[in-house]
């Protein structure tokens, strides 16, 4: 579907999907059952941050990916932006 100009966020609604299919409840379950309760978060994804905060583990920080933007990335970095709020 990206192929036909639909951006990672239109794609996934077309097929039925939200914005972002992951459950991240299960990793915060393992950290939990190891002892952690609190990580230092290496994301720009908002939604991860709070999913392992409502699952018990405290996010202690957050330090942000730096992923390099070229022509092939830059559309689909533009869209977790806009659409999904992810940070920088």
């Amino acid at each position: 579907m990206q192929d036909q100009g639909f951006d990672t966020v239109e794609a996934n609604h077309r097929l039925g999907f939200e914005d972002d299919e992951r459950d991240f409840r299960i990793g915060a379950g393992i950290l939990r059952r190891m002892g952690v309760g609190a990580v230092r978060l290496m994301t720009n994804n908002p939604r991860k941050v709070a999913m392992l905060q409502a699952s018990g583990i405290d996010v202690a920080g957050r330090v942000p990916l730096w992923v390099g933007r070229n022509p092939l990335n830059d559309a689909y970095l533009r869209t977790k932006a806009q659409k999904s709020g992810h940070l920088t």
